[in-house]
């Protein structure tokens, strides 16, 4: 829990607090002392009564009480500390700089349990250990540099690696983007990043909290916290981006179907941050680029006015924006000549707004002025203005954070020269201003923000399915795959359309079966996992005596143990699965089905439970939707049933938590149907 004492603490102790500044606890208490805390400072150290001009105690046990402890002492110091902190001198939170707990050995895990056994039990709060520890506007409580300037509206940023948290702000900094507080939770010992989120939601206040929040996350421990909180901030106005570490599929075990191949760990938390509406990004770069967008105002359509006076980069965020998603639409018309006019000969305003490298600050208000108010379908501004060093661009700079000032519409300042106006960039960052320096990274990462959905109203309502019967068949399945009967059982249960079918273990019944369904049928052989490998599957037997022929050779293949009979249908060839990922609950995935999920592997992801809505984005998303749309003359399939298939598979693995891995490939989707022709249920029962 974060409490006062660790946000506003009235007086901190730097226990192993030395004056070599080389040292954690030297450098943390010179970065105290530096950057003015404003409350009572202590030291423990028992071998000086004086450091860096701060009175030292010999022992802890000699302090009067403190608010806040950071501990930069050996691990195996640590619990004693802590016990005396906390029952003798009131200490009430505490940061861990130390390393050697569970990061390093069963011995350093148990000291780490005992410490955080003994601030729960007096109701503290612990940062760490491991950690650089905690910076805000109260006091710079980080043994590494650089301090970044500190504004309550800047951003909040959580980092579960202290070493990645500076190189973050380091990327930053240049920009101009500024921090409101830091914090660096190490082992999360007591609070994670989803913790340190879920009070600043709990704690959050519209006239003085940042709006803008980052995280680093090595690992997504409480998903839950981190979809609910993130939702709630993002909608109380907060703007939200993340690195997750570790995303390769290096060391992912092998999946026994096309689910649990494609459904990683990675993939839930691709659809975690979605959810919840998170940005998410690869890189530091990445990040604090978008964390500099997110400073500015918000993008609210889709079309950009590149602004430039060179060629070449304006060509290369057209390029950006364009290839992800967003327009740098046409400008023309009677508006676009009269600007014209105003520019020098040579200039060109069909966007990109090129007013050439002669071009002045005069001019560039000109160009402004008649984006924000004479074209109405431009939404916002990028302006790439550098200089190749002949002369000072002040009144460039200037006159746009003028009209940053001024304008209703976003303008985003590019400043690539980055040496030789130097000086001038320092100047316009002063005044509160960021910088984009490279425009493919801000084109880039301004593409990924627009494309990131709001949070899902998770209050929308499942679709009606027999959760009875569901119950039914699942409390009684053993683990492992379900048989045709109790697979067919449950899709009938949650609603999800079938092809008719057979199941037969006579060449008899294989006859009569095709007979009743109608010739042509479809032949599967009922036990091995990948028909198909193994010569299982049949398609289009057209009468009796093939039935006959094929049941007597497919019967005896490796492992089966029964037929299945189904008619022959058409149409398009699609893909719904669902896998339990530890965590996160259950992933639900939809795509191309057939021989294309695995070649082609476009499928997109939700968590459950999904609304229609969702279920309709994934649909869109995929790389093959044309084709869903109907190409060359073919049969469109019927999107809204596909997506209400998908949803109905979704209400089915949360009404039945025991659904490990599911597959329903193919459906067959035509205009007026889509039909679920295979499928494959993997029960796994905790014993």
């Amino acid at each position: 829990m974060i409490n006062q004492q660790l946000l506003n603490p009235r007086s901190i102790v730097v226990v192993g607090g030395s004056d070599d500044t080389q040292k954690p606890g030297g450098k943390l208490l010179k970065n105290l002392i530096d950057n003015g805390y404003k409350g009572q400072l202590y030291v423990v150290n028992p071998k000086l009564d004086n450091v860096q001009g701060v009175s030292s105690y010999r022992d802890v046990k000699d302090l009067p009480q403190v608010d806040l402890a950071i501990l930069a002492i050996a691990a195996k110091f640590c619990p004693e500390t802590v016990e005396i902190l906390t029952k003798q001198k009131e200490t009430r939170a505490f940061i861990i700089l130390s390393a050697g707990f569970h990061e390093e050995s069963e011995e350093g895990a148990k000291l780490e349990h005992q410490i955080v056994e003994t601030i729960n039990s007096v109701g503290g709060s612990l940062i760490g250990p491991n950690c650089i520890g905690v910076l805000n506007p109260n006091y710079a409580g980080v043994f590494t540099t650089p301090i970044p300037k500190l504004d309550p509206q800047g951003v909040d940023f959580i980092s579960g690696s202290g070493a990645t948290a500076v190189f973050i702000m380091e990327a930053g900094m240049p920009k101009g983007l500024t921090f409101a507080s830091v914090y660096s939770v190490g082992n999360s010992a007591q609070m994670g990043v989803e913790d340190i989120l879920k009070y600043m939601d709990e704690s959050f206040d519209p006239e003085t909290s940042s709006r803008v929040k980052l995280l680093y996350v090595e690992s997504v421990n409480k998903p839950d916290l981190i979809l609910k909180h993130a939702s709630s901030l993002i909608r109380k106005g907060c703007r939200i981006a993340a690195i997750k570490a570790g995303s390769s599929s290096a060391g992912s075990r092998a999946a026994s179907s096309h689910t649990g191949a494609l459904a990683s760990s990675d993939v839930a938390v691709d659809a975690l941050f979605r959810k919840a509406g998170i940005v998410r990004c690869s890189g530091r770069e990445e990040l604090t680029t978008v964390a500099s967008i997110f400073m500015h105002p918000e993008l609210k359509g889709k079309n950009i006015a590149v602004i430039t006076h060179a060629g070449g980069p304006a060509v290369m965020l057209t390029d950006s924006l364009s290839n992800n998603g967003l327009e740098v639409p046409s400008i023309d018309g009677l508006k676009a000549k009269e600007l014209l006019e105003k520019l020098y000969s040579g200039s060109s305003v069909a966007n990109p707004i090129d007013f050439l490298a002669t071009g002045t600050a005069e001019q560039l208000g000109y160009i402004i002025d008649a984006c924000e108010k004479d074209f109405p379908h431009i939404d916002a501004m990028a302006v790439i203005f550098g200089s190749p060093g002949l002369f000072p661009v002040f009144d460039v700079y200037d006159l746009l954070d003028q009209k940053m000032k001024q304008c209703r519409k976003p303008i985003f300042p590019i400043l690539p020269s980055i040496i030789n106006v130097k000086e001038e960039i320092d100047h316009f960052i002063a005044k509160g201003r960021i910088n984009f320096p490279d425009e493919v990274v801000f084109g880039n990462a301004l593409s990924k923000i627009y494309h990131t959905p709001k949070p899902v109203n998770v209050s929308t309502g499942l679709p009606e399915i027999d959760v009875k019967k569901v119950r039914q068949v699942i409390d009684n399945a053993q683990n492992g795959y379900l048989n045709p009967n109790e697979l067919q059982a449950l899709l009938d249960a949650a609603g999800i359309s079938r092809a008719g079918e057979a199941v037969v273990t006579s060449q008899a019944d294989a006859v009569n079966a095709a007979q009743k369904l109608g010739f042509p049928v479809v032949m599967k052989v009922v036990g091995p996992v990948h028909k198909s490998d193994v010569g299982g599957v049949v398609l289009n037997v057209k009468d009796a005596e093939k039935v006959a022929q094929e049941f007597d050779r497919m019967i005896k293949i490796k492992d089966t143990t029964a037929i299945l009979i189904q008619p022959m249908l058409s149409g398009v060839e699609l893909f719904i699965g669902a896998k339990r990922e530890d965590k996160f609950g259950h992933m639900v995935l939809c795509g191309l089905g057939g021989i294309f999920i695995e070649v082609l592997k476009d499928v997109n992801a939700g968590l459950a439970p999904l609304t229609i809505d969702e279920a309709k984005d994934m649909i869109q998303r995929l790389k093959g939707h044309k084709i869903l749309k109907g190409v060359r003359g073919q049969e469109p399939v019927n999107e809204e049933m596909f997506a209400e298939m998908v949803v109905r598979v979704s209400a089915l693995v949360k009404a039945a938590p025991e659904i490990f891995e599911m597959d329903i490939n193919p459906l067959l989707g035509k205009k007026d149907r889509v039909v679920a022709v295979d499928a494959r249920i993997r029960v796994e029962k905790e014993r």
